[in-house]
C-alpha cells in the first residue's frame, strides 16, 4: 500500500480547501474527496524530501488560513481564502497559495486505473470516458481522429536502450576506466565519445530507466518516474519552479526537443548578444572553429531539423500570425528586427516515417519512441557498440581523490549510495566525468570539497501566457507542445500548450473562473514569455537561491505586455496572464497600465525554468571558476565537468544544444584523459 502523506487533520484541511475552491464550479466531474484522494495517490508516488515538504506546508496552510477553518461555512471559507491567499505581499499566504494549484491539477489529472497488458493502450482504454475529460472536451491520443497524410500515432520500436546494459551495484566491473556521472544532455554525449575511444565507461544516474515503451499518458505517473522531485522542484523561496529531469536520459526525455544553436541561429534577434564575445571579456575564452565543429556533430547525429508543420495548425501559427499583425501595428525598431519561426528539434527526425506524431504529450515523455533523446541515441550506441554500462537509481556521494604534489588531486573513483541506502566504493582507473545538471552538479562538487562551486548561477525564466480565442478555434492539444518562436532580442516568445494536469497546473484562475476556463480548453492558445536572469542564483542550504532585481520585473512587465498584444492581434477575445490573482484582460485595456500594477514582485506571477546554468563557470584562473577552458575541474589532473553549469553567464536561449555541443567540445577533439 502507498505511504500517505497527509495525515488526517491535513486531510480534512485539504478537503475543506477543496470544497470551497470547487464550490462555484458549474459542475463536478468528480468529487471533492476523489481530488484529495488523487493528491495524495500522486505524493505517494513523488515521495522522498519534496512529499515531506508539501506535508509541512499544508500544516503551515491550515495554521495561515486562521483558527477553525474547517468548521466554517463554505461561503465563509471562500472569504477566508480570498482575503489571505491571494495576499501575494505575505509570505507564507504567497506561499500556501500554490496549494491552489495543486488541487486543481489534482481534479484535472485524474486517471482512472487500468488492466494489464500494454500500459500506453490499456490507460486510454480505461480512461476513454474519463468524466474530467469529458467536461473539458478533450480526446487522449489512441482515440483521435487522423488522415492518411497524417503521422500515424504509432510506436517505433527498437530504438531504447537494452536493458541488459543498465545493471545494478552487485554488476559493476572492477576495472572501470572512467565514470560518467548524469546522464542528459553532457553526460550521455560525452560518455559516447569516451567509450569510442576504448575505454571502459560506467555511468552512473539517479533516476530510474523509463524506456519509451514504458511511457504512458497518466500526467501523473510520469510526472512523477521522470522529474526531480515529481516536477515540483523550487527555487529556496519557492518563487521559481525549476523542471530538471531524473531518468536515465536525463532532461531530454521529458523536454520540447527545441535546438537553438548558441551563436550561430537563423532565428536569433540581430541585435541579440553573443554569449562566446562576453566569455572572451570574462577569461573564458573557447575555440570558435572547434565549437562550430561540435555544434555540427550534434546536429548530424540527431538529425536535427525543423519540425514539420503539420505538427502544428493552430498554437505554433496562432503566434506566427499575430507576431506578424504586431509588426504593422508599432514603429519599435526592436520589434521591425525581430526573428520568427519554427523550432528545430531532435525529434523524428522530420521527413521520415519516424517523425514526432505530435500526441502533445512532450513533457511526460514520448511513448511512441519518435524523440532522438539521449535514451534513443548516444546512450544505446555507447552501450551496444562500445561497451558502456549504466547504473541507475543510484547517487554519487563525493568523488575520492588521491593527492599529488604542488596541491594537485587525482580522483580514484566515487562513492555512491544506492535506492536502498546501500553505499558502496567505485574505482575509476582513468578520471570521472560530471554532468548531473547544474544544480546536483555543484552540490557534488562541494561534497567533493572542490571550491567556488554554485556560484553565479543563470535562469532562461518563463511565465505562461494562455488566451481564448473565439468558437470553431481548432484545439491545440492535438498537436506538437511547441513549435514555434519569435525572438526579440532581450526576450523571446514561445508557443506552448500542456495536456490537462499539466495546463491546469499553469492556469491562472480561481472558484468559478478556474471552471470557466478549463471547459474552454479546446478554445484555448497558449504561448509564454522566456527572459534571461543573469548570474543571479547560487546554491544555498542545498538549493537554488534566485533573487530577481527590478530590471528583470520591468524586462518581464514588458515581454508580458508584448506577448497580450500578439494575442490579441491574433484574434484572441481574452487573455489570461499567470498572476497569482488571476486576471482577466480584454480588448481595448491598457495593457502597460495592467502588468505595471500586477507585477511587482516575483511571488505576483507564476515563474518557471527548465535551463539552468552556470554554477562552476568556465575560466583560466583557478581563483576566478572551478573548470578551465578545456573543462577540467582546477587543481584536478582527471576530472571533467560537461554540462551546463560550465556556462559562465546566461545564454538566453534553451540550453539543451548548447549543452551537448560543450560537452562535444571538450571529449570529442582529441582524449582528454590521456596520459591519466
Amino acid at each position: 500500500m502507498p505511504q500517505l502523506y497527509f495525515n488526517h487533520l491535513q486531510t480534512g484541511f485539504l478537503r475543506a480547501l477543496a470544497e470551497a475552491l470547487f464550490d462555484d464550479f458549474t459542475e463536478m466531474a468528480i468529487t471533492t474527496d476523489q481530488v484529495v484522494d488523487n493528491l495524495q495517490t500522486i505524493f505517494s508516488m513523488i515521495g522522498g524530501t519534496k512529499a515531506q515538504e508539501i506535508s509541512t506546508a499544508v500544516t503551515l496552510a491550515d495554521i495561515a488560513m486562521g483558527p477553525l477553518f474547517t468548521a466554517l461555512s463554505i461561503e465563509h471559507r471562500k472569504e477566508r481564502i480570498e482575503h489571505r491567499m491571494r495576499d501575494t505581499e505575505f509570505y507564507l499566504f504567497k506561499d500556501m497559495a500554490r496549494l491552489r494549484a495543486l488541487l486543481y491539477f489534482s481534479y484535472y489529472g485524474y486517471w482512472q486505473d487500468a488492466e494489464d497488458g500494454d500500459a500506453m493502450i490499456e490507460g486510454q482504454k480505461a480512461n476513454q470516458d474519463n468524466p474530467v475529460h469529458r467536461q473539458i472536451d478533450f480526446t487522449l491520443p489512441l482515440y483521435r481522429e487522423r488522415t492518411p497524410e497524417e503521422r500515424p500515432l504509432t510506436r517505433i520500436a527498437g530504438r531504447d536502450i537494452n536493458p541488459r546494459h543498465v545493471i545494478n551495484r552487485e554488476m559493476v566491473a572492477d576495472d572501470i576506466d572512467i565514470i560518467v556521472i548524469g546522464s542528459g544532455s553532457g553526460g550521455s554525449v560525452s560518455a559516447r565519445n569516451l567509450a569510442r575511444r576504448g575505454y571502459k565507461v560506467l555511468m552512473v544516474e539517479a533516476g530510474p530507466f523509463y524506456p519509451s515503451y514504458n511511457i504512458t499518458h497518466e500526467e501523473r505517473a510520469m510526472a512523477s518516474h521522470l522529474f526531480k522531485h515529481g516536477a515540483l522542484q523550487s527555487s529556496k523561496n519557492d518563487e521559481f519552479i525549476v523542471f530538471q529531469g531524473r531518468n536515465v536520459g536525463g532532461s531530454p526525455t521529458i523536454n520540447n526537443g527545441i535546438c537553438i544553436h548558441l551563436f550561430d541561429d537563423p532565428l536569433t534577434h540581430p541585435d541579440a548578444p553573443n554569449p562566446l564575445d562576453l566569455w572572451d571579456t570574462m577569461g573564458a575564452s573557447l575555440d570558435r572553429k572547434r565549437m562550430s565543429a561540435s555544434f555540427d556533430a550534434v546536429q548530424d547525429y540527431l538529425q536535427i531539423r525543423p519540425i514539420e508543420p503539420q505538427s502544428s495548425r493552430s498554437n505554433g501559427p496562432h503566434l506566427l500570425r499575430g507576431w506578424g499583425k504586431f509588426v504593422t501595428q508599432t514603429d519599435e525598431a526592436w520589434a521591425q528586427r525581430a526573428k520568427a519561426g519554427w523550432f528545430s528539434k531532435n525529434f523524428g527526425p522530420s521527413g521520415t516515417d519516424d517523425a514526432c506524431a505530435y500526441c502533445g504529450y512532450c513533457n511526460t515523455g514520448c511513448g511512441y519512441g519518435r524523440r532522438n533523446g539521449m535514451g534513443q541515441s548516444y546512450l544505446p550506441d555507447a552501450c551496444a557498440n562500445h561497451g558502456m554500462r549504466i547504473l541507475d537509481r543510484t547517487r554519487v556521494e563525493r568523488i575520492l581523490w588521491q593527492k599529488l604534489p604542488h596541491g594537485r588531486r587525482r580522483a580514484t573513483g566515487v562513492e555512491i549510495i544506492d535506492e536502498d541506502g546501500v553505499k558502496q566504493t567505485i574505482a575509476a582507473k582513468k578520471g570521472v566525468v560530471v554532468a548531473c545538471g547544474t544544480i546536483a552538479s555543484s552540490l557534488l562538487l562541494d561534497r567533493s570539497d572542490v571550491d567556488g562551486t554554485g556560484k553565479g548561477i543563470s535562469l532562461n525564466i518563463a511565465s505562461p501566457i494562455p488566451c481564448l480565442m473565439p468558437e470553431g478555434t481548432s484545439p491545440a492539444w492535438d498537436e506538437d507542445q511547441m513549435a514555434t518562436m519569435v525572438d526579440c532580442g532581450d526576450f523571446l516568445l514561445e508557443s506552448h500548450f500542456q495536456p490537462p494536469l499539466s495546463m491546469a497546473s499553469l492556469m491562472p484562475g480561481w472558484f468559478g473562473e478556474m471552471d470557466r476556463r478549463m471547459r474552454n480548453y479546446s478554445r484555448i492558445c497558449s504561448a509564454g514569455v522566456l527572459f534571461p536572469g543573469d548570474r543571479r542564483g547560487h546554491i544555498s542550504g542545498g538549493k537554488l537561491d534566485f533573487q530577481l532585481e527590478e530590471w528583470d520585473r520591468a524586462l518581464l512587465r514588458r515581454a508580458a505586455a508584448t506577448l497580450t498584444r500578439v494575442h490579441f492581434a491574433a484574434g484572441a477575445l481574452e487573455v489570461w496572464p499567470a498572476t497569482l490573482k488571476g486576471q482577466t484582460l480584454y480588448p481595448g485595456d491598457d495593457i502597460d497600465a495592467f502588468f505595471e500594477e500586477a507585477i511587482r514582485a516575483p511571488g505576483d506571477v507564476t515563474l518557471s525554468s527548465s535551463h539552468p546554468h552556470g554554477g562552476n563557470p568556465i575560466h583560466c584562473e583557478a581563483d576566478e571558476g572551478v573548470v578551465d577552458t578545456e573543462l577540467r575541474v582546477h587543481g584536478t589532473e582527471n576530472v571533467l565537468v560537461t554540462d551546463a553549469s560550465v556556462f559562465p553567464s546566461c545564454i538566453r536561449v534553451n540550453a539543451q544544444f548548447s549543452t551537448m555541443a560543450i560537452a562535444h567540445y571538450a571529449t570529442g577533439f582529441g582524449d582528454p584523459f590521456a596520459g591519466c
